[in-house]
């Protein structure tokens, strides 16, 4: 890796010093969109991250920028920034794959909520990213895209399913991205890659217009840089939507307000069950340094014991493969040779669960949700666990395809990520450093519902003791 305080190719900055260069004009949206691309072009054969780049809609998105600006009009909060998206957001008369064979040819006819958000906030639109088929798997193997490859060794997994988020963010090719969390899907990568990654609560951002997975378990999230690029686009897409049901009705908040607000006083839980068993000695270290970050920062630390934890990872199994499975019946049925055999695998599991189980694993979710959060959140504002509790594995390690041993290694990687999703709490993944042999680690701030706020704060508190990461991938 290479260090930096402040890389002289903007390519390289955080979203926000991006955005406030250009509203200065001491950058244009032009320059930096050329610098966007030149660095796609050198990067993208060594990582694979992008399924489609738009050089033509870049270019002229940029221009219009720039106009704007030079004939005075209000500029948005995201202006000019280049960000890129899993290729599931659709986008109105544009081939969205979804990173599949089966939707190779797919266009849309309706332009996602977010993606209309982003646009209304002056966000530049420069491609789309490749992901897990489907956004099926924790590790990020596409045999129909080819898979994408970890900006800080390509020999080693992004994490899914969101991989060309974790990349091209980690990697420096565009300054944020869409991705979306099932059980971990945009925390994954994030962790893996080093860069910021929220799930956000259940139903706190729209779904419309983005493809599904899990009618009950997906959310859509940002990844970015910073702390606060992060929560400025979460800040952007965030609120309800009536052509989305499922969007609860609760105003988005500015995510950034509390971001320098500290975290004197308040406290921490550390959970005694679950999300630390068998941890890696070098991760323990990590997390370790970080809980001594916060106790500098005048935070509190509490230990807790966290119930149900035994039977939340098997309901949230069964929640989420009867829903795959019923979203994907019918190409299960008539074209099951289009998908990868591990995706295959995965989604046919959903085939062997019962109404009774379904049904019951969703009965039970309020009550377990309501009494994990009394244990986690009754003394504390936020929880903190490891985001993956071993380091980085290798591509080859995790080529597990549909193998006996296909379920116990790819639920090793998202052990730490997936109750979340079936607690529906929203959950930050930040990261914390570096193994010795330089791959990212990250840790997890989970709150209650709609705390997203208090975990922003939590994560500036964070970069406040230890200083904004300043190191690059060494690549081209």
């Amino acid at each position: 890796m290479n260090l930096t305080r402040m890389s002289a190719n903007p390519a390289d900055w955080s979203l926000t010093d991006q955005v406030g260069a250009m509203k200065t004009g001491t950058l244009t949206a032009v320059d930096l969109a050329e610098a966007t691309l030149k660095r796609i072009e050198a990067r993208q054969p060594v990582l694979n991250c992008f399924i489609r780049v738009d050089e033509e809609g870049t270019r002229a998105a940029a221009k219009a920028a720039d106009a704007r600006r030079e004939t005075g009009e209000p500029l948005g909060p995201l202006h000019g920034a280049p960000l890129a998206h899993k290729d599931m957001y659709y986008r109105k008369g544009v081939p969205v794959t979804c990173g599949s064979e089966i939707r190779r040819a797919f266009v849309p006819d309706v332009t996602a909520t977010v993606l209309e958000k982003l646009d209304a906030a002056g966000a530049l639109h420069v491609g789309a990213l490749n992901m897990s088929e489907f956004a099926s798997g924790p590790t990020g193997h596409n045999e129909h895209w080819g898979t994408c490859r970890n900006p800080w060794n390509p020999a080693h997994i992004t994490g899914g399913s969101s991989t060309g988020s974790g990349s091209s963010v980690g990697g420096r090719l565009v300054a944020g991205s869409l991705g979306s969390d099932t059980g971990g899907s945009i925390r994954l990568p994030a962790g893996i890659c080093g860069v910021y990654g929220i799930k956000p609560t259940q139903g706190r951002v729209s779904r419309h217009g983005v493809m599904g997975l899990s009618f009950s378990l997906d959310n859509v999230g940002p990844l970015a840089r910073t702390a606060r690029d992060c929560a400025r686009i979460l800040t952007a897409i965030a609120g309800p939507d009536p052509k989305d049901t499922t969007a609860l009705p609760v105003p988005a908040e500015d995510y950034e307000a509390d971001i320098d607000a500290g975290v004197k006083g308040m406290t921490i839980a550390i959970p005694e069950t679950f999300y630390f068993d068998d941890i890696d000695p070098e991760v323990a270290k990590a997390i370790d340094a970080v809980i001594a970050a916060y106790e500098s920062q005048g935070a509190n630390i509490v230990r807790v014991t966290l119930p149900h934890h035994d039977v939340i990872d098997g309901l949230g199994s069964i929640v989420s493969a009867a829903e795959q499975c019923t979203i994907h019946d019918h190409w299960q049925r008539t074209c099951p040779e289009k998908y990868a055999p591990l995706i295959r695998a995965r989604m046919m599991a959903g085939y062997g669960v019962t109404a009774v189980e379904y049904l019951k694993a969703m009965h039970l979710r309020s009550r377990i949700a309501s009494d994990v959060a009394a244990a986690a959140f009754g003394g504390a504002q936020v929880m903190l666990a490891p985001t993956v509790r071993f380091p980085v594995p290798t591509l080859e390690e995790m080529d597990v395809k549909d193998s006996p041993n296909m379920p116990e290694a790819l639920g090793r990687v998202n052990h730490s990520t997936r109750p979340i999703n079936y607690l529906g709490f929203p959950g930050l993944s930040v990261p914390c450093g570096f193994t010795a042999s330089g791959l990212p680690i990250g840790f997890q701030l989970i709150g209650p519902a709609f705390s997203e706020r208090m975990l922003f704060r939590f994560a500036g508190a964070y970069e406040a003791a230890v200083g904004l990461p300043d190191a690059l991938p060494d690549l081209p």
